[in-house]
């Protein structure tokens, strides 16, 4: 991989001999965190759109139920709407998301970029819009916690993609740039719910957890699946910088080092047991 296809969100580069060790060291760990999350991430979204967008488009929408229960009510077609059109922008958000902070296609290809973010922000803005509708008609299953944690999720979504469409008709691009990482950081909490929870039973046997969704362990996942990613972009967006020191740059990589390691494991348990048998059949394990 050459210096100017490399994996970078900022765009700004030195020679790599002027870099310092916990430089590299920062950098190699920030785009294999990036490799690993878009491959992840790629493969839920195209799971996300065969399953459940390809369910209602074919009208056999209930069997969302079989794999979150509560999600499909036959005599809501408001409700029906909304969280289809969560689930089909959902997909599109999460395949194509990555490729709006590839170095490479900004510089290299700036008329791609500027549509598939167009197609980004609006998929984007969907996806919150969606869910709004669907917890304003139907509400979910884990009662008030998990509308309140899930419709904040929903709001900052769709502030995220308004902010970056705005700070990139303004040509401001640093603040754009900055307010892109914020809303892939969202865009991926979706995909970190089901890769928390497969961890968590994985690792405690569901403790916390109840069939409705009401356990303390619900309550505390209806808000972390996606605060914890706005945090870690922060300190990204900080650690990215020349003035941040050697000290923060070592945690850093320490930190997206532990991440990749993790995710490499959750990503193949579930794409061997879960998504990729539904990519190849339709239908959900």
């Amino acid at each position: 991989m050459t210096d100017a296809q490399a994996l970078v969100f900022d765009g700004q580069k030195r020679p790599l001999g002027e870099e310092t060790l916990p430089s590299r060291l920062f950098r190699f760990s920030s785009r294999a965190l990036a490799a690993i999350t878009w491959i992840s991430c790629g493969m839920f979204g195209l799971y996300i759109l065969i399953f459940y967008a390809g369910a209602l488009v074919s009208g056999t929408a209930s069997r969302w139920n079989g794999v979150l229960p509560g999600l499909y009510t036959a005599s809501s077609t408001a409700s029906t709407v909304g969280i289809g059109l969560h689930f089909a922008a959902g997909g599109v958000i999460l395949a194509l998301g990555f490729m709006q902070l590839l170095n490479v296609i900004r510089q290299r290809a700036p008329a791609v970029h500027r549509w598939l973010g167009r197609i980004y922000v609006t998929a984007a803005a969907f996806a919150g819009v969606g869910g709004l509708t669907f917890i304003a008609v139907t509400g979910t299953i884990g009662g008030l916690a998990m509308n309140v944690g899930f419709g904040l999720y929903g709001v900052l979504m769709v502030l995220c993609a308004a902010q970056t469409y705005r700070y990139a008709r303004r040509r401001e691009l640093d603040t754009h740039r900055k307010w892109a990482i914020r809303l892939f950081a969202l865009a991926i909490g979706s995909w970190l719910y089901r890769m928390e929870y497969g961890f968590w039973f994985l690792m405690t046997h569901k403790l916390g957890h109840t069939h409705n969704f009401h356990g303390p362990f619900d309550v505390v996942m209806a808000f972390f699946f996606y605060i914890p990613n706005l945090l870690v972009a922060e300190a990204y967006l900080r650690g990215r910088s020349e003035q941040a020191g050697a000290a923060a740059k070592l945690s850093g990589a320490a930190v997206m080092g532990v991440a990749i390691c993790l995710l490499v494991v959750a990503t193949y348990f579930f794409a061997t047991r879960y998504w990729w048998p539904a990519i190849v059949t339709g239908a959900a394990t």
